[in-house]
């Protein structure tokens, strides 16, 4: 696959990306959904600074999808435990 270098605007700012030519339609996609979310947070709330806005979609798809604080804790300290894990077993392999 070749890459494409398109630009994307998320909360007003442009940015440019080099994605697989595949990838474009997702990537432009997630962009109109991340401004979607963004306008309907601006509606609910008062608040007009878009990183404010943006921090509270992090938050808010992070919850949406299952991930709690509780979860990302337990799930980085399994991966840095695997990592322990992995690199015991090839050194007593050795």
């Amino acid at each position: 696959m070749s890459e494409l270098s398109i630009k994307v605007n998320i909360a007003n700012r442009v940015y440019p990306l080099s994605v697989q030519r595949d990838e474009e339609e997702e990537v432009r996609k997630a962009a109109a959904f991340i401004n979607e979310r963004l306008k309907a947070l601006e509606s609910s709330f008062a608040v007009k600074d878009k990183l404010d806005l943006l921090a509270m979609l992090a938050l808010e798809l992070t919850l949406e999808k299952g991930h709690g604080a509780e979860e990302l804790v337990y799930d980085k300290a399994h991966d840095h435990l695997q990592a322990l894990i992995d690199r015991i077993d090839t050194t007593l392999a050795s």
